[in-house]
């Protein structure tokens, strides 16, 4: 199972790095691509893809997220940090378990 990261120019050369495949993207049409591509390729099991290029396909990407188990979307923060209206992992734990992490 590969990983596949969808994102800024950073986001995308940092992962590369790490030997994890991607795509950069700037538009709209150039995000829902890249996610087409990565959702059709079979042995991706993991696509990572930035909270703001989410936001801009957000019905797409909801689309995986809730209606299917393989691959897995993750969103992640860019190198601006998280978005404003988006929950921490701490706050998520917390509201989930009932405990400060």
């Amino acid at each position: 199972m590969k990983f596949f990261v969808i994102g800024d120019e950073d986001t995308v050369l940092g992962f590369r790095l790490v030997g994890v495949h991607g795509r950069v993207v700037k538009t709209p049409l150039e995000s829902r691509q890249a996610l087409k591509v990565a959702t059709s390729t079979p042995d991706v099991g993991i696509i990572i893809i930035t909270e703001r290029i989410a936001q801009h396909i957000r019905e797409d990407v909801d689309k995986y997220i809730y209606e299917t188990t393989i691959p897995l979307v993750i969103e992640i923060p860019d190198r601006q940090g998280p978005l404003p209206e988006r929950k921490t992992i701490p706050e998520l734990i917390r509201e989930a378990v009932g405990i400060k992490v």
